[in-house]
């Protein structure tokens, strides 16, 4: 049986002009022409609970432009959160080798929009460090406000998903004694995208895989159904502390087999190819470079 296509909604650069849409027989439906006046952004649209509107609307439509010619922003591209979840796979608490066991409460920090680029961006290796890493993650972006949210409702403030290489720079994320901020902010060290797949129900993330590839070579890879804290737990835990508004993004952890855990660690370096992978959402991609 084939997999269900749903909508693949992007935010987009063409010619200098920023735009959204919706990908359409291998090129791009220019929904921003089509619903400016009324959505300026793909933004406005997740926050007006329209995301469903704008992909009807280009179902019956023929593409704008082909996709080599536009280049890929972040899906949302000024999120007001970006809220990171640590060590979300029972294989990455053991990797720690601490002796602990699984933590009681999930690992929480904070990334900026500058961090990250969109789909097919170069991310880039900062001359202060060579130990940029790789990690692929499931992504939720919210789309309706909500603070100590219950965990049975938790997924009706879900607006889509998305895809993220939450790259980091490791021998920055212990400059502190407590403290990772620094090594998971490195201007366009990470990668958001490509697009926003819509939500509809809780099967299409229950239990899917996900996948990350480095020049084609598997090197993380599990199902989200094995994730300690899921995603529902998430939702209502993080929003006990802070108010979760329409466009926060929600990175909900990665795999076991980033590069710092093989022995011995393998960086990314320039040239490299990172893929981040999940089924029903597509495929992120991005090369690597060194920052100039």
């Amino acid at each position: 049986m084939s997999e269900v296509q749903r909508p693949r909604l992007c935010s987009f650069v063409h010619q200098n002009r920023h735009s959204y849409g919706a990908i359409v027989d291998g090129g791009i439906v220019d929904l921003g022409a089509l619903h400016g006046a009324q959505w300026a952004t793909l933004d406005a649209a997740v926050a007006d609970g329209a995301l469903a509107q704008i992909a009807e609307s280009a179902a019956t439509r023929t593409a704008d432009f082909a996709l080599d010619d536009i280049s890929f922003d972040i899906p949302i591209t000024n999120p007001g959160k970006i809220i990171c979840v640590g060590v979300n796979y029972p294989d990455r608490n053991a990797e720690y080798k601490d002796g602990q066991e699984l933590p009681p409460y999930p690992s929480i920090f904070i990334r900026f929009p500058e961090s990250f680029v969109g789909h097919d961006q170069a991310v880039v290796r900062p001359p202060e460090s060579e130990k940029l890493d790789y990690e692929g993650e499931l992504v939720l972006v919210i789309g309706r406000e909500g603070r100590r949210i219950p965990e049975d409702s938790a997924l009706d403030h879900v607006a889509a998903v998305t895809l993220c290489n939450e790259g980091t720079i490791r021998d920055w994320v212990r400059h502190a004694k407590f403290n990772v901020t620094q090594g998971k902010n490195f201007d366009r060290t990470g990668a958001i995208g490509p697009w926003l797949v819509p939500f509809e129900d809780e099967s299409q993330i229950a239990d899917i895989e996900l996948t990350t590839r480095v020049n084609g070579e598997v090197r993380q890879n599990d199902r989200t159904a094995r994730m300690m804290f899921g995603f529902k737990y998430l939702i209502s835990y993080i929003s006990t502390f802070t108010t979760l508004k329409p466009g926060d993004v929600i990175v909900t952890g990665t795999p076991t087999g980033a590069g710092a855990r093989l022995d011995p660690p393998v960086w990314l370096k320039p040239g490299d190819v990172v893929e981040v992978e999940a089924e029903g959402v597509g495929v992120l991609s991005n090369r690597v470079e060194d920052e100039q």
